[in-house]
């Protein structure tokens, strides 16, 4: 028996609580590998590169349990398993990391295509993963020519938020990249969703065991939300990851020029004459004109 697949039971409430996690997920990553690139000190450099990786995958798997809250099949209960979602997060910062990892250590051109594939790939592992996790009496198939097409979908973001992380500088334009990357995992996740169907073993009970999804989900998803709270205020208390400007982001020449000439020595005005070689002298130079001249002249030249 086909099941009646609900994936917005709760209205706009859960798509647009999802976009606005993925958004804020992907804001601080950006910001975070932003920040590598334009500082030189290597020491700090795998910490921000992994609180950029956590906050991205803690966004996408945030966006995509919040999204999951609205979803229902009207004929049986849902419940999730524990070990299957948690699994689904930590396979999302992992391949993220994969990929902030190649950007952050001078990943471009081919490498940031690989990167951009591994992370969407990624991604896209974590969606079913995170579908793999659904207790209910019946099973999900699947369509898979939309399947294929969440996945180019989840690659395509991914390589295009990686590449913005490279290329972006300003804090207006890493935002404006972060609102793209948001609508591009939810439109990976909702097509995804759109693949879904269900085959109902029963129409007698729901599924034996486990939580119901808001039971479960709500206090699992507390641990990312406030991951990225902490990750928010740790960007606010930073003006280079605010500004992506700063000393630290400008260039080593110019740097370097700045740095000197705000230790060289103050310069001392001259003092000298344009006579100077003359002075000593009993006799004027050659031109026949009287002393008297000549010293008015000299006085009137010096500087």
């Amino acid at each position: 028996m086909q099941g009646t697949v609900d994936g917005f039971s709760y209205g706009a409430v859960t798509p647009v609580a999802a976009y606005l996690m993925a958004c804020l997920g992907g804001a601080l990553g950006l910001r975070c590998i932003v920040r590598t690139l334009s500082n030189n000190k290597q020491s700090s450099k795998p910490g921000w590169l992994a609180l950029g990786a956590v906050s991205i995958g803690c966004g996408i798997w945030t966006m995509h349990f919040i999204a999951m809250i609205g979803f229902q099949v009207e004929e049986t209960r849902l419940s999730y398993d524990v070990g299957l979602t948690v699994l689904s997060l930590l396979v999302a910062i992992a391949v993220v990391g994969i990929g902030v990892f190649i950007v952050g250590y001078g990943g471009s051109g081919r490498m940031l295509a690989v990167a951009g594939i591994v992370t969407g790939l990624g991604v896209a592992a974590m969606h079913y993963l995170g579908m793999a996790a659904i207790q209910m009496a019946g099973s999900i198939r699947y369509a898979l020519g939309t399947v294929a097409l969440s996945i180019v979908i989840a690659v395509v973001a991914a390589t295009a938020a990686l590449w913005a992380a490279v290329s972006i500088r300003g804090f207006m334009t890493s935002l404006g990249a972060s609102l793209v990357m948001g609508v591009a995992v939810s439109g990976m996740h909702y097509t995804g969703m759109a693949a879904v169907s269900v085959h109902l073993h029963d129409t007698t009970g729901g599924a034996q065991g486990g939580d119901s999804p808001l039971s479960l989900l709500l206090p699992m998803l507390m641990g990312p939300v406030i991951f990225l709270v902490l990750a928010g205020a740790i960007v606010m208390f930073d003006p280079l990851l605010v500004t992506g400007d700063g000393d630290e982001g400008r260039p080593a020449s110019r740097r370097s020029r700045a740095t000197a000439g705000s230790d060289a020595e103050p310069s001392t005005p001259r003092t000298g004459s344009l006579f100077e070689g003359f002075e000593g002298s009993e006799e004027p130079p050659s031109g026949g004109r009287p002393r008297g001249q000549y010293e008015a002249s000299k006085s009137a030249y010096e500087w």
